[in-house]
Order: structure tokens, then C-alpha cells, then sequence
């Protein structure tokens, strides 16, 4: 049996920057954090000729070419795999559509079992940039770079993501105290709403790829807050961070009419009001989690849970995308 494990992410500056429809112009740069929440794969054999496929639904195909999933199919494609006779399932901690990059996360885990079943050494360049071949180029999704690449990656890691499509990557300079402070002043809560980020992103995506002077001014603004946020960071002046998670989050607002709506505001504001310096909403807008930098976790954590609102806690992951079993 192989059992590939996959982290979840969340974005702590420079966020949609990393769609090619404006890195391919104007360069992205980003920070993003792989947490301890994953998505599994394993794959086994299971002595009969179809593969057999779990996830939120079952599959059972002659071969990997029929398989409905997109992502599974494409991704048995590129490794040349052909499933015959293998079954596959998928797990998560945390569902699809909440915003934490699980799309990324999945397709990295698949593609590390598959090269493990093939005995492949792949290095996590390599595993994000197949990942993103098959989720962008192949199936033509309008989405960005950043979750395959923190999955594959892990850790707290700024990414540049330049014009010709390569990507850079390099550990976020925290010192062991900022690092443990952003650690425990993080806070995620789930708003209850789930959706695809395709229909947001694609708007973005339409907008930049037509040269919508609000957008690109939006995006601008916004990879100007990343480096901001780098810098904060890398100083240890998380007050500083939280502010500007603040201003992330209103100018990510104006990017779209569904990226919040009046109950996510409403939560938002209340939190600001009990122990939260700054916070957004996790991922491409419209729910999923909510992100607040704490100067308060007792009155924070209250008044959330008074609100209806759960908490997911987290710790950073440093492992990025590795086999559990092989």
C-alpha cells in the first residue's frame, strides 16, 4: 500500500498574484503557509482487472482513460499509469471549497503516490509544476500557482512567480519567536459556507486578461502588500502583519461582488471588536474560513463561538507533500 499525505495551506500576503493571466505580465510574489491539515491518498492493488476510485464518488473503469475525475485521469496520464487492477481513495480533514487549497493538495498527493507506484523520485519543483501542467494547461482551469507549489513545498515559503512561468522559491526569514507567535496568534474559523473558486477566479482572470484598469491597479496594490507583509514579518512585527491583513482583505473585497457578502462582513467586523487585529477571508472569496491575527485568543475565540462560527486549529507543516507509506 502507498499512502501520500498533502498539506493544506493559508495565504499570508500577495494573494491571486499568482494567476498567469497577471504574472505573465506584471510578476507575482506571494507568502503562503502549509498548515496540518491534509489530504491523503493511497493507492493499493485490489486482484481484480478494473480500477476502482473513492472519493466523493465511486468509480469502477477498465483503465484510467475512463475514469470521470479530471484530475485523476489526467494526472494517471502524465505519470503513465494505466490503473489496471488498483484501487485509489481520497480522504481530507478538511472538505473541498473552504478556501484552503485542497485542489492543489489533492492533485500534489496523487501525482506523489502515482510516482511512487512507478519507484519515481520527483523533487517538489517538479511536483507542482506537473501539478499546475495538469490543473491550468490541461484542463484549462483559471486558477493560480500558489497551492500546488505550498503543498509540494510546505513550510512558511514566499514564491515569485515570473513572466516565463517559472516559479521561485525560498523559506520566509522568521526568527523561532515570530514564528511561534504567528503560530499561536493565527486563528481559522469556518463561516459554514463552502463554494468553487473557479467563479471567482475567472472574473479575475477575464478582467487581467483584458487589461481592466481596476483590476491590475487591485493586483498591484496587492503584491505591494506581500512584500509589505514580508518585510513585517521577517522583522518580527506581527501588529504590523495584522494591519495588513486588514487592508488585504478590504482591497480584495473590490475584486469581486461575491467575495463576501453581509454575513461574513458582519462576523469580520465582529471580530475586529473582540481581540482580532486584522484577519480575511481565506482563499478566492465567497466563504470558507475566516484568518485573524489575535491580540486577544480568549475574547476572540468567545465571541466567534457565541457567533455560531467553529474554530479549526492549526499548526504550521514543514514537511510539504511526502509519502506516509510506500
Amino acid at each position: 500500500m502507498i499512502i501520500a499525505r498533502s498539506p493544506l495551506r493559508v495565504t499570508l500576503g500577495g494573494g491571486g498574484t499568482d494567476l498567469p493571466s497577471y504574472y505573465e505580465k506584471s510578476g507575482g510574489f506571494l507568502i503562503a503557509a502549509a498548515i496540518d491539515k491534509y489530504v491523503y491518498i493511497t493507492l493499493h492493488d485490489n486482484f481484480v482487472p478494473d480500477l476502482i476510485v473513492k472519493y466523493s464518488e465511486l468509480e469502477r473503469v477498465p483503465d484510467a482513460t475512463q475514469v470521470k475525475h479530471p484530475i485523476i485521469r489526467e494526472a494517471f496520464a502524465l505519470v503513465g499509469v494505466d490503473g489496471h487492477s488498483l484501487e485509489l481513495t481520497s480522504m481530507a480533514d478538511i472538505p473541498a471549497g473552504t478556501g484552503l487549497g485542497s485542489s492543489g493538495s489533492f492533485t500534489t498527493a496523487l501525482l506523489k503516490a502515482l510516482h511512487a507506484y512507478k519507484r519515481n523520485l520527483v523533487h517538489p519543483a517538479e511536483l507542482a509544476a506537473q501539478a499546475c501542467e495538469i490543473e491550468l494547461d490541461r484542463l484549462k482551469e483559471p486558477i493560480g500557482k500558489q497551492d500546488q507549489y505550498i503543498a509540494a513545498y510546505g513550510g512558511v515559503t514566499c514564491f515569485n512567480f515570473q513572466p516565463n512561468g517559472t516559479v521561485e522559491a525560498w523559506p520566509l526569514k522568521l526568527s523561532d519567536e515570530t514564528r511561534d507567535n504567528l503560530e499561536d496568534n493565527l486563528l481559522l474559523f469556518f463561516t459554514g459556507y463552502s463554494r468553487r473558486a473557479a467563479a471567482i477566479l475567472r472574473e479575475q482572470d477575464q478582467k487581467s486578461r483584458q487589461a481592466d484598469a481596476a483590476m491590475i491597479e487591485n493586483l498591484h496594490f496587492v503584491k505591494d502588500l506581500g512584500q509589505q507583509s514580508r518585510r513585517a514579518l521577517e522583522s518580527g512585527n506581527l501588529e504590523k502583519f495584522a494591519r495588513l491583513m486588514d487592508v488585504h482583505w478590504q482591497r480584495k473585497k473590490q475584486r469581486s461582488g461575491g467575495m463576501s457578502n453581509p454575513q461574513i462582513n458582519e462576523w469580520y467586523d465582529l471580530a475586529l471588536a473582540h481581540g482580532a487585529l486584522g484577519g480575511k477571508l481565506i482563499g478566492a472569496g465567497g466563504g470558507g474560513f475566516l484568518m485573524f491575527y489575535a491580540a486577544d485568543k480568549a475574547r476572540l475565540r468567545h465571541a466567534m463561538r457565541t457567533a455560531g462560527l467553529k474554530e479549526v486549529r492549526f499548526r504550521f507543516d514543514f514537511e510539504g507533500t511526502k509519502l506516509v507509506i510506500s
